[in-house]
């Protein structure tokens, strides 16, 4: 049962790195039992992340001021992420809520099959996937790209309305760090629309200019990658925090998650209207 992997001692916040290690490697295999589709497609990001890093070593060519494999390289680590989390999440709803489980789990795993087969195809011909119209096959990959994304939203949608639904096994901050960690999720995305609605993700200067070393995120204007990258991964840091506070301070732990949640929703709001503002991030460092 996953919930006894997250309550035995391998995985206290004291645990030394080697049982930190051993209960990555336990946790994975359990995963793979609970959620096989959602496993699959994080390890076949993980190939795609070496792939895209022996291109980078290989390749020279420069995409919108950027290597042209950073962005395949950032994607694949990115859904490997996000797959492994939402399978990892998931598996604590009860037998009655799987088959919808199943059915989500293939959704997301289409649709990011689908989104990095266009990014890997745009990179090998050495232009940018995303807000390209810039002739019809461009345009088409693009729309392509955009009805998968959608689908992965939508997907979300679901698994969201499921934490809600059904009862989550665990301890009752790491409950409501799933529920408030999928809804943040959903604001990141909301976030993402916004870059297709504008076609840029630079706001007050074309894309491609100076960034961040590593990250690409502009130096000279908003980015609105910054609160987008920051929405997504609630996923990952909310229902940690409830984890977390459900053994530091378990009779406070469901309004400490909420506080945590409501910080953390803030912070994207704010980098969200620092990008409008056509500010950029560093400028406030």
């Amino acid at each position: 049962m996953k919930t006894a992997l997250l309550q035995a001692p391998l995985l206290s916040p004291t645990a030394p790195a080697e049982s930190a290690f051993a209960a990555i490697g336990t946790a994975l295999r359990v995963l793979h039992r609970a959620n096989p589709v959602l496993s699959w497609t994080g390890w076949l990001n993980v190939g795609l992340a070496v792939l895209a890093l022996a291109l980078l070593l290989l390749d020279p060519r420069v995409v919108t001021g950027a290597p042209a494999w950073v962005k395949p390289l950032k994607f694949s680590l990115s859904i490997t992420a996000f797959a492994w989390t939402l399978g990892w999440l998931l598996a604590d709803l009860p037998l009655a809520a799987q088959r919808a489980v199943q059915l989500i789990s293939w959704g997301v795993a289409v649709s990011m099959i689908m989104e990095q087969a266009v990014i890997f195809t745009q990179a090998a011909r050495g232009t940018t996937s995303h807000y390209n119209n810039t002739s019809a096959l461009n345009g088409v990959l693009f729309g392509v790209m955009g009805i998968f994304i959608l689908v992965n939203t939508l997907m979300t949608v679901w698994a969201l309305f499921l934490v809600w639904r059904h009862p989550l096994h665990g301890p009752v901050g790491y409950v409501w760090g799933v529920r408030l960690g999928l809804g943040l999720f959903l604001l990141g995305s909301v976030l993402g629309g916004m870059m297709i609605h504008r076609m840029q993700h630079t706001v007050g200067a074309p894309d491609g200019g100076p960034g961040l070393p590593g990250l690409g995120w502009s130096t000279r204007a908003g980015d609105l990658r910054i609160a987008h990258f920051l929405g997504m991964h609630a996923l990952q840091a909310i229902p940690l925090l409830g984890w977390a506070l459900s053994h530091w301070a378990p009779r406070w732990a469901a309004a400490l998650t909420w506080g945590g949640a409501a910080l953390y929703g803030g912070a994207v709001a704010a980098l969200f209207a620092l990008a409008m503002a056509g500010r950029p991030l560093w400028a406030t460092i």
